[in-house]
């Protein structure tokens, strides 16, 4: 009884080292990550524009996650 536990905890050891084998981006899969639609913000012009929108509607600065700032009035 006490082989098969061992047999099973070898097993469950090896299993879960293995899965930790194929972290990162291959050289030739680079070519995909770097294209402009998988980037954080694909777009950040209009991204400036839309905070600089927002802010100004606002009265606030300081980014979206802090609270206080402007009139209150929609």
């Amino acid at each position: 009884m006490k082989s098969y536990q061992k047999l099973t905890l070898l097993l469950i050891v090896f299993s879960l080292c293995s899965a930790c084998a194929n972290m990162g981006a291959k050289p030739w899969e680079h070519d995909l990550l770097a294209e402009k639609s998988m980037s954080v913000d694909p777009n950040p012009i209009q991204s400036s524009f839309d905070d600089h929108i927002y802010f100004s509607k606002e009265a606030s600065s300081g980014g979206r996650s802090y609270g206080g700032g402007g009139c209150g009035c929609n």
